[in-house]
This record gives C-alpha cells, sequence and structure tokens, in this order.
C-alpha cells in the first residue's frame, strides 16, 4: 500500500508539472506613435529567449500565445526607441506599447519596414515595401514626391515609358494591378496623364506592393496588389504640414476631436503652373486637385470606427476645344472589434467612382462615362497560437458601368443625345488563408478564395449569327466587325453569365539558418475586368468592362522561388526571386480596333494568351551615413492570339490566322532588362544627398516596314505586331536636402529640397513617327522626348 501511495504521489507530480508546463497564456495589444496615437503597421514584438515572435497587422494589432512564464520582450520599429520589457506571463495580458520617435534616425532610408531576423523565417515573398520618409526623399520630376514613381526603383516594377500612366508589374499589364486606397478600389493612379499620382505623401502611412504570393484576401486582378493607407489622425495635439513645389502646393492638418479618443485628418493638393500660361499668350489648361479626409474615433478597448475619403480631379483643355476631365472619388466606413485576445475583424463599407469625360466644342459634343461599385467586406484574423494564425472574411462588390453618355453641347450641333448601354455586374468571395510554423526551419502560408462573378442583365444586349462577333474573312485574311441579327432586352432582373473560380494560394520558407532561406510560392488569381486600351499606356479615356457572354476572366497561374539573406548583422541584405506567369484569356484586339464610344466592344476583340517569367535582384545597404539599393530584373514578356477552331461555312472551313498568325510576341510593356540604382547619403545634420540612377530595354513598338501607294496617297506598311523598340531609357537624377538648424523654442521645421531630374539631359523617345519630309521628299523618323533637364525647388515645412 505504502508503494502504491507513493507511485500515486510521483503520477500526480508529474501531471502536476506537465501540466504547468503546457499553461498557455495570450499577450496582444495594440502599438502606437506616443506623440500622435498613431497605429504602426508592421511592428515587431519579438522573445529572443525563445526565438519567437510577431508583428502587428494593418490597424497596429498583435496577439501572441505562449507558455506560461516570465520573459524579456523587445519592442522594435525602425524609426523609433526601442522597448524592452520584463513580463510576467501569468495570466492573459493586453498591454499596448507606446514608441517614441528616435531623432537621429529621422533620416534613415529604409526599404522595408523592418530588416529583422524574423523576415528571413516569414512565408511571405514577393513584397516590396516603401516607407513614406523614403518616398518623399526620392528624386523625381519637378520635386514632387511620388509613391509609384518610387515604386519603379524596386525590381520587376517598370513604367510604360516617361510621363506615362500606371505601372506594369513582373510583365503584366497595367489594368491588371489592384490599387487599394484605405481598401477602397482606384481605376486611375494618375495625374495629369501620368506626370503624378493621386497619392498625397503627406497623407500616408503605409505603402505595400505584392508582386506575387499575395495573400488570399486579395482577389480581382492577376498582376499585383499596391496596398496604402492614410493616418487616422493626430489624436494628442494640433499638427500640420506641407509643401510648396515648382508646379503644386501641399496641406495637411490633423488633430484631436477628443484627446486620445477622436482625431481627424484634412489634406488638400493642387497644381498652379497652369496660372501662368496666359502670360506667355497660352490657352491651354492642365492642372490637378485632390482632398485626403479621415476621421477616427476610439469607442472603447475593444471597438474602433473610422471614416475616410478622396476626392481627386483633373483638368486638361487646349483652347477650351477640347476639354478633358477625369478623376477618382472614394469613401470608406471600417468598424474594428476585438472579440477576444485572439479574434479581430474589421467590416468595411466602401464606395468608390471613376469618372472620365470629354467636351468637344468643334464636334459639338460632351460625353461622359465611368465605373462605380459598392463593396462590402468583413475580415476576421484569429491568433490561435504563435504556430498557428488564421484569417478569414467575405467580399462583395456591385458594379455600375457607364461606358458613355453623348450628349450636344450646342443647339445646332445636329448631334442626338445617346447614352451607350450600361453594364452590372456582381463580384462576390469567400477566402480562408492559414500562417502555420511547422517546424522551427519550415513555414507555411496556404489559403483559398473562391470567387464568383455574375454579369447582371442590361437594357440591350446584341445577337449574333453563331454566336459569333468578330468574322474571319478567309481572301483578305483579315477580321472584321460582324452584324448583329437581332437586339433582345433581357432586363435588369436576368442573368446574362456567372463565372466561378477556385484560387488556391501557397508560399513557404525554409530556414537554412538566422541569416539565410529559401521561399517559394504558388498563387492563382481570377480578374473579371478588363481595361479596353489600345495604347501601350492608359489614358483617362480607356474603358473598362466586365466579363460576360463574349469576354472570358483572365485567369493567372505564378510560380515563384527566391533566395533571402541577411549578412554583416543585418547591414546588407539580398533577395534574389524567379518568377513564371502564365495568364489564359487575355484580350487582343482586331487591327484598326475602334474603342472609344463603342457600344459593342465584343466585335473588336479575340481572347488571348499571355506568359512571363524572369529573375529578379535587390541587393540592400541598410545602415550608415550612406544607405541605398540596387535592382536589377531580367524578364520576359509576351502574348499571343492563335486563331479560333475552324468553322464550317457553307461546306468551307475556314482556318483562321489569328492576331500575329498565332505567333506570341512581345507585349507593350516587355523590359528586357530594368537596373535601378538609389543611394542616400547624410553628409551631417543640415545637408542630404540623393540620387537614382535608371535604365531600361526600350519598348516594344511597331515601325513601318514598307510602304505602298493608293489612289495618289503613300500608306505605311507595319509588318507584324511589336517587332521593333524604341531605343533604350536611361537617366540620372539627384537631389540634395537642406534642413535649417532647429530652433528649440519653437515646433516649426522645415526643409529646402533641392533637385535636378535627367541631369546629363538625356532626350529618351516616348515615341517616333514616321513622316515625308517636305523639302526632300524622303521618309524621315522623328522623335517625341517629353523631358530633358528639369531642376527645381520644394519647400516642406511641420509644426
Amino acid at each position: 500500500m505504502p508503494n502504491t501511495t507513493k507511485r500515486l504521489a510521483l503520477v500526480l507530480v508529474f501531471l502536476s508539472t506537465f501540466s504547468h508546463a503546457q499553461t498557455r497564456f495570450t499577450l496582444s495589444g495594440t502599438i502606437r506613435e506616443a506623440a500622435s496615437n498613431e497605429t504602426l503597421i508592421g511592428v515587431t514584438v519579438a522573445f529572443p529567449e525563445l526565438k519567437s515572435g510577431t508583428t502587428t497587422n494593418e490597424y497596429g494589432f498583435y496577439s501572441i500565445t505562449l507558455p506560461k512564464g516570465e520573459y524579456q520582450v523587445l519592442v522594435s520599429y525602425l524609426g523609433f526607441q526601442e522597448i524592452v520589457r520584463t513580463i510576467n506571463l501569468n495570466s492573459d495580458k493586453n498591454i499596448d506599447f507606446n514608441l517614441q520617435e528616435q531623432a537621429e534616425e529621422l533620416s534613415e532610408v529604409v526599404v522595408t519596414e523592418n530588416v529583422e531576423r524574423l523576415d528571413i523565417r516569414k512565408p511571405q515573398m514577393s513584397v516590396a515595401g516603401l516607407q513614406v520618409k523614403t518616398i518623399k526623399q526620392i528624386p523625381v520630376v519637378l520635386g514632387e514626391a511620388d509613391v509609384v514613381k518610387s515604386l519603379l526603383l524596386l525590381p520587376g516594377v517598370t513604367s510604360a515609358g516617361e510621363a506615362s500612366s500606371g505601372f506594369n508589374v513582373r510583365g503584366g499589364a497595367a489594368d491588371q494591378n489592384l490599387i487599394l486606397l484605405d481598401e477602397a478600389i482606384i481605376f486611375n493612379s494618375s495625374h495629369l496623364f501620368g506626370f503624378f499620382s493621386v497619392f498625397n505623401p503627406d497623407a500616408i502611412k503605409d505603402v505595400k506592393l505584392f508582386k506575387g504570393g499575395i495573400p488570399a484576401r486579395y482577389g480581382g486582378r492577376v498582376s499585383s496588389v499596391l496596398e496604402i493607407f492614410q493616418k487616422e489622425g493626430n489624436s494628442k495635439e494640433v499638427k500640420v504640414s506641407g509643401g510648396i513645389g515648382a508646379v503644386a502646393s501641399r496641406l495637411l492638418v490633423e488633430g484631436p476631436i477628443k484627446k486620445d479618443q477622436t482625431a481627424f485628418l484634412a489634406g488638400g493638393r493642387a497644381s498652379y503652373a497652369h496660372l501662368f500660361l496666359p502670360l506667355f499668350d497660352i490657352d491651354n489648361r492642365a492642372y490637378f486637385y485632390d482632398l485626403n479626409t479621415k476621421i477616427s474615433h476610439k469607442i472603447n478597448d475593444r471597438n474602433s470606427i473610422y471614416l475616410s475619403g478622396y476626392f481627386g480631379r483633373d483638368l486638361f483643355s487646349i483652347s477650351d476645344s477640347f476639354v478633358n476631365t477625369y478623376g477618382n472619388a472614394v469613401g470608406n466606413f471600417r468598424w474594428n472589434h476585438l472579440f477576444s485576445d485572439k479574434l479581430f475583424s474589421n467590416l468595411s463599407l466602401i464606395y468608390s467612382d471613376y469618372f472620365y469625360g470629354l467636351e468637344l466644342d468643334f464636334v459639338g459634343f460632351e460625353w461622359d462615362s465611368g465605373i462605380q461599385n459598392f463593396n462590402v467586406k468583413y475580415d476576421l484574423k484569429h491568433y490561435i497560437n504563435n504556430k498557428l494564425q488564421i484569417n478569414f472574411g467575405l467580399n462583395n462588390i456591385y458594379y455600375v458601368f457607364n461606358p458613355g453618355f453623348i450628349r450636344p453641347n450646342s443647339a445646332d450641333s445636329g448631334i442626338l443625345e445617346d447614352q451607350l448601354t450600361k453594364k452590372y455586374a456582381n463580384e462576390a468571395a469567400a477566402y480562408v488563408d492559414i500562417e502555420q510554423k511547422l517546424t522551427d526551419k519550415l513555414s507555411v502560408n496556404y489559403g483559398l478564395r473562391a470567387s464568383m462573378f455574375s454579369r447582371l442583365g442590361q437594357d440591350e444586349l446584341f445577337v449574333y449569327q453563331n454566336n459569333q462577333p468578330v468574322l474571319f474573312d478567309p481572301f483578305q485574311l483579315v477580321y472584321r466587325e460582324a452584324t448583329p441579327i437581332d437586339t433582345i432586352n433581357p432586363g435588369r432582373g436576368t442573368n446574362l453569365k456567372t463565372f466561378f473560380n477556385w484560387e488556391p494560394r501557397v508560399s513557404m520558407a525554409y530556414t537554412i539558418n538566422d541569416n539565410n532561406s529559401i521561399k517559394a510560392s504558388y498563387t492563382r488569381l481570377a480578374q473579371y475586368l478588363h481595361l479596353l486600351s489600345n495604347t501601350s499606356s492608359p489614358t483617362p479615356l480607356d474603358v473598362w468592362t466586365p466579363s460576360g457572354p463574349f469576354i472570358e476572366p483572365q485567369l493567372l497561374d505564378q510560380y515563384a522561388l527566391g533566395y533571402f539573406k541577411n549578412f554583416n548583422n543585418g547591414n546588407y541584405s539580398l533577395e534574389l526571386e524567379g518568377f513564371y506567369k502564365d495568364i489564359q484569356n487575355r484580350i487582343d484586339y482586331i487591327d484598326g480596333a475602334d474603342l472609344i464610344a463603342n457600344d459593342a466592344i465584343e466585335q473588336v476583340i479575340l481572347n488571348g494568351e499571355a506568359r512571363a517569367y524572369g529573375l529578379e535582384l535587390l541587393l540592400r545597404k541598410n545602415t550608415g551615413k550612406f544607405q541605398g539599393w540596387l535592382a536589377y530584373t531580367l524578364s520576359r514578356s509576351e502574348q499571343r492570339t492563335p486563331g479560333r477552331e475552324p468553322v464550317t461555312d457553307n461546306g468551307r472551313s475556314n482556318e483562321e490566322t489569328g492576331i500575329n498568325f498565332g505567333e506570341w510576341y512581345s507585349t507593350p510593356y516587355d523590359k528586357t532588362h530594368d537596373i535601378s540604382i538609389y543611394g542616400n547619403y547624410e553628409l551631417n545634420d543640415k545637408w542630404r544627398f540623393n540620387t537614382n540612377f535608371i535604365y531600361q530595354t526600350g519598348q516594344p513598338t511597331n515601325y513601318p516596314v514598307g510602304q505602298f501607294e493608293f489612289e495618289g496617297l503613300v500608306v505605311p506598311f507595319f509588318g507584324l505586331r511589336n517587332q521593333t523598340r524604341l531605343p533604350d531609357y536611361h537617366r540620372l537624377d539627384v537631389s540634395a536636402t537642406l534642413t535649417p538648424k532647429k530652433n528649440r523654442k519653437s515646433s516649426f521645421q522645415s526643409e529646402w529640397v533641392f533637385s535636378v531630374y535627367n541631369v546629363y539631359n538625356r532626350m529618351n523617345a516616348a515615341s517616333i513617327n514616321f513622316r515625308q519630309n517636305q523639302d526632300t521628299g524622303r521618309n524621315e523618323a522623328v522623335r517625341t522626348s517629353i523631358f530633358g533637364v528639369v531642376p527645381s525647388i520644394t519647400y516642406n515645412f511641420k509644426f
């Protein structure tokens, strides 16, 4: 009996010890900037002795579950003083941290939010991030800090040319990028046809570009996701910042409505170069303005609400006979709710409107068009433990497409009022995304998105013989528009066509050691919207159209493999990635396609396919007086549209040639070589110098390969598509920033930025046109360049 008692006692002691060892508690909270109460994204919360940690989400919230015990917690974020605190984790705890700005690191140049060893272990890859302070330091044309132009310095990101709209990621088209501002969709990210972006850097908190390995919570585009969050506003005290530049100025005001609880933000920006044109007897105008607003309110420790908005407009006119206006208007109401220390939720109600219009006095009409969407999304994040996190949610977007409303601008114009057929669609999705640490060396992120797109009924729909809106002429080997045989009115209550797609995602990271890892990812995406444009760079006149009876959704499969290394204690880092992209149902256009005010766009388009593949390298220096990076991309982007299956017409088989005889050809955004070098040197407290150099292979284009004469007219012949290229593009930019000595008794701070764009005056070709010289009668090529050397001065201030 005594032996039995001893055995029982030993078992109880063992079970007690085992139970104690398995007891786990959750540490959670929100991390903010101490001076403003602004939440911080991507802050590292690390436990060095456990070699474990986490980062804050998009709303500054963190959560981690650990065994019971006493630990040292390390809270770090570049540009802020590090917090080291000892915590006795003997119960679930909610601890908020406030980080103080570190004055001596204000000028640091950073490519990502943090260069930490935890990044080596995370399965997320193909992500590019820029801090706002870095964006403001990069030299750009006319001295205006620009989010999109800054992203062009990163590997895998290019533009369609100087002063062109949009950007291209890994050989994808500009319309294949999902651009989100506070979760609202932005359909045109450019001011003045691409000279500037619509994002005011003073109002922005975080910028992140997903090129691959895209999490399952995102969908709707097949190339990339650019996610931008606005500041929430300073709830401590009123702050003012702004700048006066050569062509535009900006002003941002933020402050508390109720201290430590409710804050507001209001920022405005406008260009004024057009005001000086009358001095030179010029009637043309070109200007833009935009407004950023936000109100944030903390209801209690578990509930916060946000109301944000953006409104922007551009105007371009030539002697008032041609007037073009376009712009975005978005609004978003968000509610953050914390169900528990482990379950975080966000509900968003979003409205987005993109408007574009023309007024042509010499023709006698006005044309208005646009796209609206109403978006409801609900996202949840469950921090199960420090090895497992689950994201899941729902999303529904309702679209209204207005391809054009034409009205006469005078009673005697002879033009009748006409509304092109509006189109309606609904896109719904549900997703689950899991981040899991399988072993100390292997971490995975896997998820699944289920998307459904319904093309809803409309007032008028054309019907074609054999359901073929595009016909092929076997004698002249050309495609022609088919004539509708009937017109029906399906009614708004009908469903014209529904598409459903599973979109699996998986990425993984294998940690070789604390400084080296290998990562791989697979991404499948579906895109149901198409931008109708037969130019290399999107313009405000391009029209968005939904998938439907004649247009299939684009489907992407992307594979990526990378090697990542931190060396010299994180002072340097290396990222090397290879990728391959395959896209189904990429739209191509028949020769001579007319897209403007076309009420039967299905008559000029064919479904093809595209592919892109390449290698990206990014070498960074992250610390010291001199910092910067070298980015290089070697890639290829191609497209083809083979002939459709042969059809029999009156017993004769018509073998189609397709576009370009069905062969692969370079897309307009194919850049074989892309090199970017950026450097920042802090000489002393007063002077800082920045420079960047860009080299890109010239973009594909079409030159005439011959000519023939028809009824006295010389007609050029252009041959196959995109067989030739513009000359290679390169330029060097420099800037110097002077920061006057601050008056210790005043909160006013200022700086002067002196910049020179295109230092050696390289006349890069935006296009090359061919004409006949009137004096010699010989053909000649004429290069059109946008910018030569452009000096500028900008004055920035804050108080």
